[in-house]
């Protein structure tokens, strides 16, 4: 088994450390324990190529947004028949009218939609409409679960021990990076994921105060960590009750576990919901969509790049493709032999994890744990440091996985093929991580 010479990439990151901060375009690109981070020269289908000419299947899907795989011929005609047209108008468009109304026939909560570039945005916008349409202020959010980088947002995103985050019971209100003012957050509450009793409590004592309940429908960021049975229903009948709108944040589920998201898949509709990523195969489109009178009460979007010409010609495409009945149907396939594979890696080798399959999503987290259900159960169960040893074996090996987290995820383009070679490598790679 060859290990990969990336001795172009370290040289590339030392060049480009002189200009660009840190070396990369996000924080996203590198990880911590990394020494430098591969530089990639191009991707086509399941496959990424790096500048030393080595040659990937890749589970990292650009963070989320590549169900389609790389350099899709669809989508690139689209964008070429763009292209034509121009690139961007800061006006309405024929297209953007087209792409509104499919989201709103494919998304069960939509019954609006409303554009920006990222999910950060798309966030900040849910809230911002949340606070308006009920006049109150307090968001709820949950450890562990990533809403974006605004100071408000990036608020118990991680935390390194579980001695950082305190107590279950009133947890710590952790703050990630310098330069994020703490009063950012006052009217934010942090509370455990998956237990409905802790959400009842909180709402008995302050539902007046509380405008909305934002949450990853399927904690992906970390974990990633699928909802208790029953959670989701139970969570959506005390927000009814109380009077506390509901937010899913399915930026990183949206599309890629079913056409409609998570909440399709779970058969739970939320009041709002937050997309972004795979809605336009690759490209900086985010939306939110919801009821028509919560979307209607006052809040305008606003952005320069709102409903950018590629973004939308690439996701009218995409979303296409996704409605053709064989794409989920050979996703959750291909997902399911994945997960089965690795499940029986860990049997053969005597190395405990959990691996689970959802659509295009396959999770793999090293635990002795038979069940993790929260941020707090993940920082105390899961084996990190087995899997970022695991990680970089895979990469030198012509595996990418995603930089601490369990979060593999396939493509359209993925074969049975591919899953073969890459559990055929990943054969040789846990005797060495046991």
């Amino acid at each position: 088994m060859k290990e990969y010479s990336t001795e172009g990439s370290r040289k590339l990151f030392e060049e480009t450390k002189k200009y660009l901060l840190g070396g990369v375009a996000s924080s996203f690109h590198k990880s911590p324990t990394e020494e430098y981070p591969i530089c990639i020269s191009h991707g086509k289908g399941s496959r990424l190529y790096d500048v030393d000419g080595n040659e990937y299947i890749d589970y990292v899907a650009g963070l989320c947004p590549m169900l389609l795989g790389y350099a899709d011929d669809e989508i690139n005609s689209a964008l070429r028949e763009q292209l034509k047209k121009g690139t961007h108008f800061a006006a309405t468009t024929p297209e953007l009218v087209r792409l509104s109304k499919l989201l709103c026939e494919v998304i069960p909560c939509a019954e609006l939609v409303s554009y920006q570039n990222s999910g950060t945005e798309a966030n900040m916008f849910a809230w911002r409409l949340a606070r308006a349409y009920t006049g109150k202020k307090k968001i709820v959010k949950f450890e562990g679960q990533y809403h974006g980088w605004s100071d408000e947002q990036k608020v118990s995103i991680d935390g390194g021990r579980i001695e950082d985050v305190g107590d279950r019971d009133k947890p710590e209100r952790i703050m990630t990076t310098p330069g994020q003012r703490k009063a950012a957050a006052d009217d934010v509450i942090v509370i455990p994921w998956n237990d409905v009793s802790v959400i009842e409590e909180l709402f008995r004592k302050q539902a007046d105060e509380i405008a909305a309940v934002v949450m990853e429908p399927f904690m992906c960021d970390n974990g990633p960590i699928p909802p208790l049975g029953g959670y989701l229903e139970s969570v959506r009948a005390l927000t009814e009750e109380y009077g506390v709108l509901l937010i899913f944040d399915e930026v990183i589920t949206g599309f890629r576990l079913s056409l409609g998201g998570a909440h399709e898949l779970f058969g739970v509709t939320p009041d709002i919901a937050v997309f972004a990523k795979a809605a336009s195969a690759g490209f900086p489109l985010a939306f939110i969509g919801g009821r028509r009178d919560i979307m209607q009460c006052g809040v305008p979007a606003s952005g320069t790049f709102n409903g950018h010409a590629f973004a939308v010609a690439a996701a009218i495409k995409a979303i296409e493709i996704y409605k053709r009945p064989e794409t989920y149907k050979n996703l959750n396939e291909i997902s399911e032999y994945f997960s089965a594979g690795l499940k029986e890696l860990g049997k053969k080798y005597n190395v405990p994890l959990i691996s689970e399959a959802y659509g295009g999503l396959v999770t793999l987290t090293f635990t002795k744990a038979d069940r993790i259900a929260d941020f707090r159960d993940w920082l105390m169960y899961a084996d990190v440091g087995r899997y970022n040893r695991f990680n970089e074996l895979c990469k030198k090996h012509g595996i990418r996985l995603t930089n601490k987290k369990g979060r593999l995820c396939v493509s359209t383009k993925h074969t049975k093929e591919d899953i073969d070679r890459t559990l055929a490598i990943m054969d040789q790679l846990f005797g060495m991580i046991q």
